[in-house]
């Protein structure tokens, strides 16, 4: 048995408001507690996205009823609402910008939308970039010519670690992150994935090809912190003619990780670095004094979605065989999870920007 700090989850996916069908602040917090994390930043393209000061109200009372670990949330980054998220920063994770494609009030399909953004939001709050390749080179560039810190959401292809390693080298303040799916599968795996239901391989950013991959685990250096992209959709969604994109994540991260240990990919130093010390100080957050989580190291299961607390009701990794087992979580002196079992109340976890 082993004891870890409990894990940060910088990128997650709650669903609430607007689509608790899928997963709200009990069930994503009751996940992240059976996956060891005991901090979770919630994502805003919700329904309606998180985008101003009612907004943000609207999906922090429900966390203040429901949320089993503690947390935060983003707040997303409008063409209309440059001027008015200043005044609430501090009451927020950070501010998301999607730079690719995405819908409504958080839409940005032109950089001229970008500057108010970079320029107005606090420096002392982290802006996190949705964006891939080119859009993702175009957002490093603002963070030079901004002279402010951006971190780099999914990282998923070969060209974007060696872009983001060169900008790194030249003293650009960028940060990144790297979600299991895009370190454990590759496009050669959808097919395993869909079981003849080809949305289950739906993701965004898409699974690269092998080298892709191999190349994330090559300069893992450079990776900041590992985030889930924790997307949950339901089955009966995912097998629709209109798959949304999207897997769940926050109950496989550390199995996946601990199996990578075991197999000599990884050492314990690393999840701790990336989970908890470097996202901690990307975001600044503050310590969980009392927190920490216990493992069985040596414990072999298969992942089975039946056994997860997420909502979604399955996970692309489905009949994997993992070594590496989440016993106990302590959260703030109290127990919160232990052998299988939720212990953690409704409206136990806390607003870390409160």
């Amino acid at each position: 048995m082993i004891r870890l700090p409990g894990l940060i989850d910088p990128h997650v996916h709650v669903r609430e408001p607007g689509q608790t069908h899928k997963e709200d602040w009990d069930t994503a917090t009751q996940s992240a507690l059976a996956g060891g994390v005991t901090m979770i930043l919630a994502m805003p393209n919700t329904k309606p996205p998180i985008f101003d000061a009612s907004t943000l109200e609207l999906a922090l009372e429900a966390a203040g009823h429901k949320a089993r670990c503690d947390y935060a949330q983003f707040l997303g980054a409008g063409p209309d609402n440059a001027d008015l998220l200043p005044s609430i920063a501090a009451k927020a994770a950070g501010l998301k910008m999607y730079l690719d494609s995405t819908f409504g009030e958080l839409r940005l399909d032109d950089m001229t939308l970008w500057m108010p953004h970079f320029t107005n939001y606090p420096k002392e709050y982290p802006i996190v970039l949705h964006s891939e390749s080119r859009t993702m080179a175009a957002g490093i560039l603002f963070a030079a010519i901004y002279d402010r810190p951006v971190h780099i959401a999914h990282v998923s292809l070969k060209e974007e670690i060696l872009l983001i390693k060169a900008a790194k080298e030249r003293g650009i303040r960028v940060t990144c992150e790297v979600c299991p799916h895009h370190l454990f599968l590759s496009k050669e795996d959808i097919l395993a994935i869909s079981q003849s239901h080809p949305g289950r391989g739906e993701v965004r950013p898409r699974l690269g090809t092998k080298e892709d991959v191999e190349a994330l685990w090559q300069n893992l250096d450079v990776v900041d912190c590992f985030a889930t992209d924790h997307a949950p959709h339901t089955l009966e969604e995912k097998d629709s003619e209109n798959p949304p994109p999207g897997f769940p994540g926050l109950e496989t991260l550390l199995p996946l990780l601990l199996t990578a240990v075991d197999d000599g990919r990884l050492i314990i130093d690393d999840i701790v670095q990336k989970s908890v010390v470097n996202p901690r100080k990307i975001f600044h957050l503050p310590e969980q004094p009392e927190t920490w989580i216990e493992v069985d190291e040596h414990v072999e299961y298969e992942i089975r979605a039946q056994d997860e607390f997420t909502r979604c009701g399955w996970t692309p990794f489905e009949g994997w065989r993992v070594k590496g087992k989440v016993t106990k979580v302590v959260l703030r002196g109290k127990t919160a999870f232990e052998d299988g079992k939720i212990l953690a109340e409704s409206g136990y976890g806390e607003n870390v920007r409160k």
